[in-house]
């Protein structure tokens, strides 16, 4: 295949080979990511009343409760700002996170700042370390892209069992197309599937994983069907600047810069900026920076420039990876040799796709699809 990197934005098909051009060279990820924005972002007026909306919705489903909608804190820009965002609506919020044994020092500062300064009640899930420390190396072991889907599934258990607990119906989600409209397909797996998970276990797991509770797509689809769960994005709804965000965050509670998106946990920030460009060829900058070429925030010469930056700072990625050995039980010579091994790809193992009562189950959601849109057609004439 000829290398090609798109006209406008930044993404190639380097390492995904679904990527497709127009005749002007635009690739099919800006083209869609600006149909999205349209449709989907309202950084003006109009998404001031729909915020204004989406806060009155959720304080009324959460009469009678003890909180009227539940947020994810990684200790990263999205998720603190749109804590920061929450503080002064009135909202009775609960955050949530998943302390991994990831969280780089600088992130656990940030969280500690904006749970005090927002009074947010915070619970934290703390996953058996032995177990899940286990299962994140069977990851690595089986040479997959998305080693960070046991760290991502386990905190969206949490929070689905906080939501039955205490009955919330809304869940005020950081992702946002200002900075996340753009994500490649190729060498990448989604973190519900946790037929995948316990595939990747069973071949390379040396330990039980008994102890740590999963999500699949199933169970989060039924679930959000059954206790009526709303998922609000608040940050399509503003003016959302990357820049700007921090400047405001570090006015509001001290927020420490931590470097690029996602590198507040060191486990991610590995996986970022060594497994995939490494491994697989996939530099996630080009995702991030693409994004913000869309959304305005910057133009294409910005962005190169960007790019053109080392991917990491030498003695930083030796202090992640210090700590990953550690957590792992492994040498700094079996990571390297797992690194440099050939990749694979998660459907070369078990998938929930595989399975006969995920067929029938996406079936009939496919019926269901066809039967709503059939009704809206007859209700047109």
């Amino acid at each position: 295949m000829q290398y090609k990197r798109c006209s406008r934005c930044l993404m190639s098909n380097s390492s995904d080979s679904t990527m497709t051009f127009d005749s002007e060279g635009h690739c099919n990820y800006c083209n869609g990511a600006i149909k999205w924005l349209r449709s989907s972002y309202f950084p003006n007026e109009h998404g001031e009343k729909k915020f204004k909306k989406a806060i009155a919705e959720a304080k009324k489903a959460g009469k009678g409760n003890k909180y009227d909608c539940i947020i994810g804190i990684s200790g990263g820009l999205d998720s603190s700002y749109l804590a920061y965002k929450l503080s002064n609506t009135g909202l009775r919020v609960l955050a949530v996170h998943i302390d991994d044994g990831y969280d780089t020092e600088i992130s656990k500062q940030n969280i500690a700042r904006l749970i005090n300064k927002t009074g947010y009640d915070y619970k934290v899930i703390t996953p058996d370390a032995s177990q899940f420390n286990a299962l994140t190396l069977a990851y690595m072991k089986a040479g997959v892209p998305n080693i960070a889907v046991p760290q991502d599934n386990v905190l969206f258990a949490f929070l689905y069992d906080c939501i039955r607990k205490y009955h919330i119906k809304y869940f005020f989600s950081g992702s946002n197309l200002a900075l996340e409209s753009i994500y490649q397909k190729g060498n990448t797996w989604k973190n519900t599937d946790v037929v995948n998970i316990k595939a990747i276990h069973k071949k390379y797991g040396t330990k039980p994983i008994d102890n740590l509770k999963f999500l699949s797509t199933m169970r989060r689809t039924i679930d959000k069907r059954i206790y009526g769960i709303k998922t609000v994005t608040p940050l399509d709804f503003m003016d959302y600047n990357r820049d700007r965000a921090f400047a405001e965050l570090k006015e509001y509670c001290g927020f420490e810069y931590y470097g690029r998106k996602h590198l507040e946990n060191s486990l991610t920030a590995f996986v970022q900026l060594r497994w995939f460009p490494e491994k697989f060829n996939v530099d996630k900058r080009t995702w991030h920076l693409s994004s913000m070429i869309i959304s305005g925030q910057m133009t294409r010469e910005q962005a190169m420039k960007e790019l053109e930056e080392p991917m990491f700072d030498k003695t930083i990625m030796r202090d992640y990876q210090n700590q990953i050995i550690r957590n792992l039980g492994i040498t700094n010579d079996e990571l390297e040799k797992m690194i440099n091994s050939p990749g694979h790809q998660h459907f070369e193992y078990k998938t929930e796709d595989d399975t006969l009562i995920f067929k029938i189950f996406k079936t009939m959601q496919s019926i269901k699809k066809k039967q709503k849109i059939k009704r809206f057609g007859n209700c047109l004439g």
